[in-house]
């Protein structure tokens, strides 16, 4: 698996560096509240931390929290030389303003990507921390050496998060990049007529089962984002994790698709460690 090559270069990394006496990367990552996907991610990221050797502090705060209360936090770990990067798990209550909380990590312990300077480096080409889900695409592309270049890819959603840094990494005059790219949403008309002329189709909307067999051409490469919780009798648990994608009608007709769960999720937690390991090595 993809995510198994970079936590394992990950990890070589760090028992480098502790022979050189260096300091190991450390995680922060903030929990407000207690919604179960939230918890699931978090814990899938400490877990990871401790397995390839990062240091990790996890901080749960009650989901009633003053919104001040939590900038203090971030505040606290902005100046603790200790963390390396910071992490605030999304979403958050209605009551506090994800954008002013985003503002307030130091962008060079921006490890999510999300602050306004990373964004605006990543626009313009510059050296940043790219979003963690984009960016484990990256790295998934890369690793099974997928062609790109002067390919069509359609991406379906425009959030800062996933479809809006993604069309750019795929357009930049990069690694697996150099596409053509066309973004798609809610207000798109007759948005099956792009996906069947996109060579590459990355799902980006939280649809379960969206993207159906009828909307994609033969030997297209196509990536599923989407990871949503649906009711399911059927499991011990009561749900079932299921992506943008209709797998079953979908997958025959591509020359790859990634898997729902199993895929993008495990990247983005991959891409998040390479992200934390790059702002450790960057104060060193």
């Amino acid at each position: 698996m993809a995510v198994e090559a970079i936590k394992e270069q990950l990890k070589r990394k760090v028992e480098v560096r502790v022979t050189e006496g260096k300091k190991i990367p450390h995680l922060a990552v903030i929990i407000v509240g207690n919604d179960g996907a939230s918890e699931t991610y978090v814990g899938n990221k400490v877990k990871t931390s401790a397995e390839i050797g990062f240091g990790s502090t996890l901080i749960r705060l009650e989901s009633d929290i003053a919104e001040v209360r939590l900038l203090h936090e971030i505040s606290l770990l902005n100046s603790n030389d200790e963390i390396d990067g910071i992490l605030v798990q999304l979403p958050l209550p209605k009551h506090i303003s994800e954008p002013r909380v985003i503002e307030t990590i130091n962008p060079a312990k921006d490890v999510d990507g999300f602050h306004p300077v990373n964004a605006g480096k990543l626009v313009q080409g510059l050296d940043s921390f790219v979003p963690a889900t984009p960016y484990g695409i990256m790295l998934m592309l890369e690793h099974f050496g997928i062609e790109t270049s002067g390919k069509h890819a359609v991406v379906i959603g425009r959030s800062n998060i996933v479809g809006r840094p993604m069309s750019i990494l795929l357009s930049s005059p990069r690694a697996y990049g150099n596409c053509t790219v066309t973004i798609c949403h809610s207000k798109t008309k007759d948005l099956a007529s792009f996906t069947r002329q996109a060579d590459i189709v990355v799902a980006a909307l939280g649809q379960p089962g969206f993207l159906k067999a009828d909307m994609v051409q033969k030997g297209a490469v196509v990536i599923d984002v989407g990871i949503t919780r649906v009711p399911d009798a059927t499991k011990k648990r009561g749900f079932s994790i299921r992506g943008d994608v209709d797998f079953e009608s979908v997958a025959p007709l591509c020359d790859w698709i990634s898997p729902v769960p199993g895929g993008v999720g495990l990247m983005t937690i991959g891409a998040l460690m390479t992200n934390t390991l790059k702002a450790c090595e960057l104060r060193d």
